[in-house]
């Protein structure tokens, strides 16, 4: 059954998923694969009775690369590019030494609820979801206090003499 929805819809899955990701192949290929697991694991919903097969395949495809759009545009600060980043530069360890003690200074003087939050998705790494569930506030709590603990460490970095 899966060779024959393959080989009658793959190609029209591989083209409408190479524009749901903007001509990446890679993450084209990666989606055809995601919704035809789909498929294998729900033959149910690819009864002709509950619609055409291939809507179904091709609204699964978009509702997996809304949730792949989701999940990469949650994570502060990712950045995706082709190309490599320059070597950093020597750093002097009394430099960083400096910086990680203003950084924690800095951290020590917001509000509790501003600091966990920026520990949990910036230090631990956690997603927003990931960090709400942690903290036991909803998602959309973590994206604001994330917004007003930066605009506030910003502050406090100024009011300390660091600039840039």
């Amino acid at each position: 059954m899966l060779r024959a929805l393959h080989d009658e819809h793959a190609e029209a899955l591989f083209a409408h998923a190479l524009r749901l990701v903007n001509g990446d192949r890679q993450r084209a290929e990666d989606l055809v694969q995601e919704t035809l697991l789909r498929a294998w694991r729900h033959p149910e919903s690819l009864d002709p009775r509950r619609g055409s097969v291939r809507a179904w395949l091709f609204t699964t495809a978009r509702n997996l690369a809304i949730d792949a759009w989701r999940r990469r545009s949650s994570r502060v600060g990712e950045v995706y590019t082709d190309e490599l980043p320059e070597p950093p530069p020597a750093v002097d360890e009394t430099e960083r030494a400096v910086e990680a003690w203003t950084v924690a200074e800095a951290l020590n003087r917001l509000s509790p609820t501003h600091r966990e939050v920026l520990v949990e998705c910036f230090y631990q790494g956690r997603s927003v979801t990931e960090a709400a569930s942690r903290l036991g506030v909803p998602p959309g709590t973590v994206k604001s206090r994330t917004h007003y603990a930066l605009r506030s460490l910003r502050l406090v970095l100024a009011e300390m003499g660091v600039t840039g």
